[in-house]
């Protein structure tokens, strides 16, 4: 079966590449934040004089709980404000708040600056996927766009763990929120010049009861899973967010069935490929995720690798990601979403599973195939699942759609959480009997196994449900671009 989709379907011509150099451009910038200022924070604490381990991981959750949280928020803001409107308010306030964080004499004003980062990064994350899924209308051409911007959003953290060691190592700490404001400088000058706004605003109120609820459900339910592992998941603290998400969210669907103008429609939600869209996403992001942190955790507390050098050791990863952004529209286009999604969840567990082999000395090359493996099929999956989550939509529902897209690659916390509890257990079990290094190394195992095999789990199912969904071909095909998705001249 053919799809009939020409040679240069897939072409994206001279401005097509500026659009989404700077739309990726700034989803590049935000995936940079979180990899490069988490290389840079023992050296922020002991510059800035934080007190304690707890105080000084809230200069990466002050940005992570509000981005989470506020997403939603502006994914239906953007449908009423304008896309490209919010999208450069985001990009400017980012910018700004980045050489803030650089010039910031106390952990106070710091951290302050981080939040107001997390701010505009939710700003930024659902419009900067609509406006890209709008200057690309759906087919090879959109297809091959999502491609490239999965594999910058992987490769951005890749880059900043590596950046993020070089910088400190011979410069300073500031100097990487310099560099983002940098980033954000290019993006914004680029979006003033080529990125245009979307056709049309829709009229309706702002659903504020869903939105408090959505967003305090969020915020608590990130919450509790960031600082759970450290506070105890037994803890009255962490017990008493997660039952607060619980209620918040539960509350927020009973709202938005009754609301005439829901901030999260629930037909959207009841959408299939939606709904399994997101399911896939949060699988891979919260596998991949985990699986990656342990890995750091495996070069520098088995290895004995320096911070820099675990960031080099990243390299494998990085490099298939670029590898599997470029083959993913090719794929789609070819064997569907379903097919795709299915696919890359498959190699995904497969690497991971494979990294219960790694060895307590040596072992650089397996080491490097194995997370390149994990790498490549994880941007399979998610180019898969953002382009079914966001196929076939009406123009009203493209925002929304923008927000739900990206927000497992924020719940997916939960999964890191998950494999970071097992790795414990199993260490703690192993201590007794081995050295320190060969404990945590068979915890690491078990952790690598399990996130394998949720992945596999995800892609036997994942791929079957999509199926019947109806998403199949459907999303990878050619297709002339409906009027609501075309740009205003």
């Amino acid at each position: 079966m053919t799809t009939g989709t020409s040679p240069g379907a897939a072409r994206l011509g001279p401005r097509g590449w500026l659009i989404l150099v700077t739309l990726c451009g700034a989803t590049f910038m935000t995936g940079l934040d979180y990899s490069i200022i988490t290389v840079a924070l023992p050296e922020i604490g002991r510059d800035l004089g934080f007190t304690s381990t707890s105080a000084l991981q809230w200069v990466a959750t002050a940005c992570l709980l509000p981005t989470a949280a506020l997403m939603p928020l502006f994914a239906r803001a953007s449908d009423m404000l304008g896309r490209r409107r919010l999208f450069m308010a985001g990009v400017a306030g980012f910018t700004s708040l980045s050489l803030a964080a650089a010039l910031a004499p106390s952990p106070g004003l710091l951290i302050a600056a981080r939040a107001g980062q997390g701010v505009a990064a939710a700003m930024i994350g659902p419009t900067a996927l609509t406006l890209l899924t709008a200057a690309f209308p759906e087919g090879p051409r959109r297809t091959r766009a999502l491609g490239v911007n999965g594999a910058l959003l992987s490769l951005g953290f890749v880059i900043g763990t590596i950046g993020g060691g070089l910088i400190t190592s011979g410069l300073d700490w500031r100097w990487t929120m310099l560099l983002l404001a940098g980033i954000g400088a290019l993006v914004l000058a680029g979006a003033l010049t080529v990125v245009r706004e979307t056709a049309g605003r829709t009229r309706t109120g702002l659903d504020v009861p869903g939105a408090i609820l959505a967003s305090g459900g969020l915020f608590a339910l990130v919450y509790g899973v960031s600082t759970g592992g450290e506070a105890g998941w037994g803890s009255a603290p962490t017990l008493a967010a997660l039952l607060g998400a619980a209620v918040l969210l539960g509350s927020f669907l009973a709202v938005e069935a009754r609301h005439a103008a829901p901030l999260v429609p629930p037909h959207l939600l009841r959408r299939p490929t939606v709904a399994w869209g997101m399911a896939i996403g949060l699988v891979t992001f919260g596998m991949c995720g985990g699986a990656t942190l342990l890995l750091s955790i495996y070069m520098q507390d088995v290895l004995g690798y320096s911070p820099l050098r675990t960031g080099l050791g990243f390299l494998g990863e990085g490099v298939a990601a670029l590898a599997a952004g470029t083959l993913a529209a090719r794929l789609i286009n070819a064997r569907g979403t379903a097919a795709t999604a299915a696919l890359g969840l498959t190699v995904q567990a497969a690497g991971t599973a494979a990294m219960a082999a790694l060895p307590q000395h040596g072992g650089l090359a397996v080491l490097l195939a194995l997370s390149a493996a994990m790498g490549f099929g994880h941007v399979l999956t998610v180019v898969a699942a953002v382009t079914t989550i966001t196929s076939g939509l009406d123009r009203d529902d493209q925002g929304v759609a923008g927000g739900l897209a990206q927000m497992p690659t924020y719940v997916g916390a939960i999964g890191v959480a998950g494999l970071t509890a097992i790795a414990a257990a199993r260490t703690e079990a192993l201590a007794r009997a081995a050295t320190p290094a060969a404990a945590t190394l068979g915890g690491l195992h078990a952790a690598f196994l399990a996130a394998g095999a949720v992945a596999l789990l995800g892609a036997v199912a994942g791929g079957v449900l999509l199926r019947r969904a109806g998403a199949g071909r459907a999303a990878g095909r050619s297709a002339d671009a409906p009027a609501e998705h075309r740009l205003t001249a």
